[in-house]
């Protein structure tokens, strides 16, 4: 469920079709994200899960996977 969620908001963020997004999915290396791009997603699932995650901790997440972790960590 959360995956959907985090996939649904990643793909459109960057326009890529949801399936070109699996867990194991790199941003900079798989999905070629920038900088920006994560801060802008990042937004978007602060804004969708109500929680707040700290510029550190964006900075650990390299793939999808770690942010479904990082969200279910903070959303139970």
């Amino acid at each position: 469920m959360i995956f959907e969620k985090i996939k649904n908001i990643i793909a459109e963020q960057l326009s890529l079709d949801e399936n070109e997004i699996k867990l194991e999915s790199t941003f900079t290396d798989d999905l070629g994200v920038d900088s920006l791009e994560i801060f802008e997603i990042v937004m978007s699932l602060e804004d969708e899960f109500g929680i707040e995650i700290p510029n550190e901790d964006i900075e650990e997440m390299k793939k999808v996977e770690d942010i479904v972790k990082y969200i279910n960590s903070k959303t139970k």
